[in-house]
């Protein structure tokens, strides 16, 4: 073989092994944004699809519930995913996609967008409230996630059983779906609560959308 043939060979060769490279790259990553009865909202590649059991997008199928976990498949491959869980590489050796810069939400029962995430790097569940001011948990959330209120500030809020003391504190890292934010006021409350309010020192982060049963927020 020449030299000119040769070049000609390993340009051929180096083309097919970077278009093998991007083909290994186009299983979808796969995120479950949240439940509405046996329904799933996926992020499948940052795009919403809503499906039911045994219904599949993108190539992704959704199997069963287990519990509050979402068996899926692609390419005979399955992952069990969580909501606010980390995303499913259902291809090993796939890099990961860019950070997400947006969160999407489906409406529970009542209306009210409920959904999984963390605080400090440990698992709540969060309810989005628009009216409240900033993040606010209970006491015993508080405890649960190990908090340190020794040196937080002593306020009062006004709530719909009237005003109560509060206890004020900066939450390092508030994480829901795949996007996280840092240094997020809070207030502890000495009421329990089913859920974590969401309030606007984590959502004024974000421009947020309402799409029917859908809330995106995308990150500013």
């Amino acid at each position: 073989m020449n030299t000119a043939a040769r070049r000609t060979w390993l340009l051929a060769t180096g083309l097919a092994l970077a278009c093998g490279r991007l083909q290994a790259q186009v299983e979808p990553r796969v995120v479950l944004a949240g439940r509405m009865g046996d329904r799933a909202l996926l992020m499948i590649d940052g795009q919403p699809q809503m499906l039911g059991v045994g219904q599949a997008a993108a190539g992704v199928k959704l199997l069963r519930w287990q519990d509050e976990q979402a068996l899926v498949e692609l390419n005979g491959r399955s992952s069990l995913l969580r909501v606010g869980g980390s995303p499913a590489q259902l291809t090993p050796g796939t890099p990961m996609a860019a950070a997400t810069r947006e969160i999407v939400i489906a409406a529970g029962p009542g209306g009210h967008f409920v959904t999984g995430g963390a605080i400090n790097g440990k698992v709540v569940q969060f309810m989005v409230d628009t009216g409240a001011t900033r993040v606010a948990l209970s006491q015993g959330d508080a405890q649960r996630l190990g908090l340190d209120l020794r040196n937080a500030r002593q306020g009062m809020s006004q709530t719909a059983n009237g005003a109560v003391p509060v206890q004020q504190l900066n939450l390092s890292r508030v994480r829901v779906g795949e996007v996280e934010i840092n240094n997020v006021d809070a207030v502890v409350l000495p009421a329990a609560m089913p859920y974590v309010l969401l309030g606007n020192s984590f959502l004024s982060r974000f421009q947020m959308l309402r799409e029917n049963d859908v809330m995106r927020l995308q990150l500013r």
